[in-house]
């Protein structure tokens, strides 16, 4: 069934703001070196043998689980399976944990048992202030291993235990998730290339 009258002043309004919110991803130098260095130390973590651990709540879990399965499976070629595990599939786990120790351990807990030195934990959270996010990124660092944000124009607490911040430039929560999808594609794009000698086309 068609809708008869004026498309509603809300479609093309959303549809600015997120052109907006790419154009300054466009234009933000800074942001974009980020977007690299942490495809670099990814590459780093899985040519060395480490895994690449994402976590997230609600949106920002559902991010990185694309992720992580855009990397174990496939992205653009065909090519062998990279370890990339988003920490909140098994629910057996993520409520014994929450039960136990509070959710705000329920990621931390994991990084504790999967994680080791020379891993990388990305942590997604469109505030930065999730308190499990930030708990799973303190104890990624005890373990010593690398840490790396995608969040929003604040950041929130969560920056100052990253050792890299990607920093969608906005203060809405759709607007910056939108960006979070368009940077994590670029980033397992070029994962996938330069781990598999593939040149861009």
């Amino acid at each position: 069934m068609k809708t008869k009258g004026k498309v509603p002043d809300l479609v093309p309004e959303r549809i600015r703001e997120a052109i907006g919110v790419y154009s300054a991803i466009f234009n933000d130098a800074d942001l974009q070196r980020n977007v690299q260095n942490a495809a670099n130390n990814i590459i780093e973590s899985l040519k060395a043998g480490g895994k690449l651990l994402l976590c997230g709540n609600g949106g920002s879990a559902a991010d990185a689980e694309h992720m992580a399965a855009e990397l174990s499976g496939r992205f653009n070629r065909h090519r062998p399976a990279l370890y990339a595990e988003a920490l909140h599939w098994n629910v057996a786990e993520l409520t014994a944990i929450s039960n136990d120790y509070g959710y705000a351990q329920v990621f931390a807990r994991q990084v504790e048992a999967r994680g080791k030195k020379g891993d990388l934990l990305l942590a997604i959270s469109t505030s930065g202030e999730s308190e499990n996010v930030i708990c799973a990124l303190e104890k990624a660092r005890s373990l010593g291993m690398k840490t790396a944000l995608l969040t929003g124009k604040k950041g929130g607490r969560a920056n100052s235990q990253s050792d890299l911040v990607i920093s969608v430039p906005s203060d809405v929560t759709a607007r910056i998730q939108e960006g979070h999808l368009l940077l994590g594609h670029i980033i397992c794009e070029i994962v996938e290339n330069q781990m598999f000698h593939q040149a861009e086309e």
